[in-house]
């Protein structure tokens, strides 16, 4: 399947993705960086897609010193078989997620230019759900003046029940850094530390370098 290249960032709702896979590499610079995601990209686009696969994204981080990749699909299985002939980082080894909760918080924002990615470690699927719940109900009883320019979070559960990952869409870095010192901020803190089972791995800022849809 022909894929077409975009400067938006995927559609992290769209209605036909029944899994996403992360991966996330540990790079020395942003010029190291860059090269592993045109090397990761320039794969992807020189492979015929098959069928079920949708879309796929490179992030670079602000610190520059971590690159992420998520890829959209219509099941899990076409994904390692696809990427099982690439190489680096095209065919890393990914976590694979299912998009388990999704919160709009400004439908009418412009396109995100920041997105932050939070990842916990957790002790099975009772406390993976746990933690979206809490997360989830602090952002939406707080007050629409402490996150602005929060645009959406979208909470995602690992198939294996050992992750959780939340994918955070901002209008800019500045109005995630603002987040940062807040009241909703501490909310959502609170609510990681009151639920058992549940570790907070940390956060990475990100950019959209490229993205690819079929």
């Amino acid at each position: 399947m022909p894929q077409q290249i975009s400067s938006a960032p995927p559609d992290i709702r769209r209605a036909d993705s029944a899994a996403v896979h992360v991966a996330q590499w540990y790079v020395s610079d942003r010029a190291a960086g860059v090269e592993a995601l045109d090397e990761a990209v320039q794969q992807w686009r020189a492979t015929a897609w098959p069928a079920g696969i949708l879309s796929f994204s490179a992030y670079l981080s602000t610190e520059h010193d971590t690159v992420l990749t998520y890829v959209q699909t219509a099941g899990g299985g076409v994904h390692r078989a696809f990427t099982a002939g690439l190489k680096g980082l095209a065919g890393a080894e990914t976590v694979e997620y299912t998009l388990h909760r999704a919160i709009v918080l400004d439908a009418a924002a412009p396109a995100p230019a920041s997105f932050v990615v939070a990842s916990f470690d957790v002790d099975g699927p009772g406390p993976q759900e746990s933690i979206v719940a809490s997360i989830a109900g602090a952002l939406e009883h707080a007050p629409a003046g402490q996150h602005p320019g929060m645009i959406s979070a979208n909470f995602h559960l690992s198939t294996d029940g050992t992750r959780v990952l939340n994918y955070a869409e901002w209008t800019s870095d500045e109005a995630h850094i603002a987040f940062l010192d807040g009241a909703t901020r501490v909310a959502t803190l609170r609510a990681t530390h009151a639920t058992p089972g549940v570790r907070p791995i940390g956060f990475k800022r990100y950019h959209l370098l490229h993205s690819l849809t079929a």
